[in-house]
């Protein structure tokens, strides 16, 4: 295998596959990237058995051929290398790469490529279209509710799954972690009214995330009961999902909340953080105190003193005290995108429904605590 290729274009695909690739390996090929040169471009594959990505960048090749070498070593050194630097990777089939670059020279060590594990093959039989903007909008409104706890596994990922609303179908997005619940929906796309509810791993998320931004106007999904794939212009992505139920979140949506505040996001999320700062590291509680048109957010510790602000806000109800994780409660204002923000609440332990005025495909429940 022999080819040139620009520095920019390489750098741009390795980006993408070698944050794929984990540090630490047990299996050495794991740690490797496939380099795959066709006519006149080179594919760059890499896996670590549950997640794997595929991206072509053009490239001027004079002899086809595959092989494999180290994806960080490989990234390194070609980030490492000056702008607009000519690259040029000459796999001559003795278990070494030689990459050189004008007067910089590599040999590296190389795996056989019949000994990398393939993912990416097999057709899915559920295929439909999303806009970037959609998938963009469910990852980024959702992917901050994912948890972490790794014994409650089917908890690491977003549901992705059909849901009707109004006798509109609907494909609907969920993340939870017990504390707070985020379920964001786009109108179901064409082709996939049959998909089996699928929980996509935070891992793969994440990485669909960076892709979206640098791809097209439209990304091409295809799954499987146990596989997902996300086809961009020049990249694919596949992700094992989550085998595990998830939990029926609709249960802890309430529906009896019969106190609405409406409130100016921007002024709430900035007296939140301003007041949250007295908090104790530990518990980040801040309490709400409403009354009439009047909402106090206040908070208090033993090392910090305490702290109140005043707001004003549209609210009718009784008088209520309610208490929140303030990190929690920022994390959900970051995602409203209007001006106005609707809590409807019941009373103080019980959960929060917050929604934006003027957008209702979004809807986030928060858990209150004790303060």
């Amino acid at each position: 295998m022999k080819l040139t290729i620009e520095r920019a274009a390489l750098l741009k695909s390795l980006g993408h596959v070698q944050s794929v690739v984990e540090r630490r390996n047990t299996i050495p090929i794991l740690s490797n990237v496939k380099i795959d040169a066709g006519d006149a471009s080179v594919r760059l594959n890499a896996t670590d058995m549950d997640l794997d990505i595929v991206e072509a960048a053009t490239a001027d090749v004079s002899t086809p051929g595959s092989t494999t070498v180290s994806a960080h070593t490989l990234y390194d050194i070609v980030r490492k290398l000056p702008d607009g630097a000519q690259i040029d990777i000459d796999a001559a089939g003795d278990g070494q790469v030689v990459l050189s670059a004008g007067r910089s020279r590599f040999t590296l060590a190389s795996l056989p490529t019949d000994e990398f594990p393939v993912l990416s093959g097999g057709e899915l039989p559920h295929q439909f279209t999303l806009s970037a903007a959609e998938l963009r909008g469910l990852i980024d409104r959702t992917r901050f509710a994912i948890s972490t706890e790794e014994t409650r596994y089917y908890l690491n990922g977003i549901y992705l799954h059909k849901a009707e609303s109004d006798g509109t179908a609907l494909l609907r997005a969920v993340a939870t972690d017990g504390h707070r619940l985020a379920s964001v929906e786009v109108p179901l796309p064409a082709g996939a009214e049959e998909v089996p509810g699928v929980i996509v791993p935070r891992k793969a998320v994440a990485e669909l995330r960076k892709l979206i931004d640098e791809s097209g106007d439209e990304v091409a999904v295809s799954m499987s009961e146990s596989k997902i794939r996300f086809a961009f212009d020049d990249a694919v992505l596949t992700s094992k999902l989550i085998d595990g139920t998830f939990p029926d979140y609709q249960r802890v949506i309430p529906a009896g909340n019969d106190k609405v505040m409406e409130v100016e996001c921007k002024s709430f999320a900035d007296a939140v953080d301003r007041v949250s700062a007295i908090s104790s590291e530990k518990s980040r509680a801040i309490k709400l105190a409403l009354s009439g048109g009047t909402l106090v957010l206040s908070a208090s510790s033993p090392e910090h003193g305490s702290a109140t602000e005043e707001i004003e806000v549209a609210f009718d109800g009784d008088e209520l005290e309610i208490g929140f994780n303030s990190a929690y409660l920022l994390d959900v204002t970051r995602q409203i995108e209007g001006e106005m923000a609707r809590f409807t609440m019941a009373d103080a332990a019980s959960p929060t429904v917050m929604q934006e005025t003027d957008d209702t495909s979004a809807l986030y429940v928060l858990m209150p605590m004790r303060v």
